[in-house]
C-alpha cells in the first residue's frame, strides 16, 4: 500500500521536473544552433505574452520554435526569420520591436512618463517651499512660549 505523504511528494516532485522540452537534436552547424537559441529568446509566446518561445511550455510555442527551427535550418539569417514571423504575427512577436509609427509611444513612454513625474515633484516641492516662506513670522511665533 502507497503511503499518501509519500506519494503526494513523489507527485510533486514529478510534475514539477515535467515541462515541455525541446526534444529535437541541435542543428548540425553551431552558429544555426547559436542563431536558433538567440531566437527563440527574443520571440514572444503569442499565447503566454510574458514568455519567450524558449520558456514557453504550450503547444503553441513548440509549434513555432519547430517553425524558427525550420527556417534557420535553410540558412535564413535572424533578420530574415524575424521578419517572417512579424509579417505572419505582427510586432508583438517581438521582444523589443523596431521604432515606428505604430511603436513610437512604446519606446518613448517610460521617458515621458519619468520627465512627467520629476515635474509633478519639482512643482510640489516649489509649491510647499512657496508655503514656508510667505509667513516666516507664523513659524518663530509658535517657538516661543508665552
Amino acid at each position: 500500500m502507497i503511503r499518501p505523504i509519500p506519494a503526494l511528494v513523489l507527485g510533486i516532485i514529478l510534475a514539477a521536473g515535467a515541462h515541455a522540452v525541446d526534444t529535437e537534436a541541435p542543428l548540425s552547424d553551431p552558429m544555426q544552433q547559436e542563431r536558433y537559441e538567440n531566437l527563440i529568446h527574443e520571440l514572444r509566446c503569442l499565447q503566454c505574452r510574458s514568455q519567450s518561445l524558449a520558456d514557453s511550455e504550450v503547444e503553441l510555442a513548440g509549434e513555432l520554435r519547430r517553425e524558427v527551427r525550420r527556417l534557420v535550418a535553410e540558412g535564413q539569417t535572424e533578420t530574415e526569420v524575424k521578419a517572417f514571423l512579424t509579417a505572419r504575427y505582427g510586432d508583438y512577436i517581438l521582444f523589443r520591436p523596431p521604432l515606428n509609427e505604430r511603436t513610437w509611444l512604446l519606446w518613448l513612454a517610460p521617458g515621458l512618463l519619468l520627465a512627467g513625474g520629476m515635474l509633478i515633484a519639482w512643482r510640489v516641492v516649489r509649491h510647499r517651499t512657496g508655503l514656508v516662506s510667505d509667513d516666516p513670522e507664523e513659524f518663530d511665533a509658535g517657538d516661543r512660549q508665552p
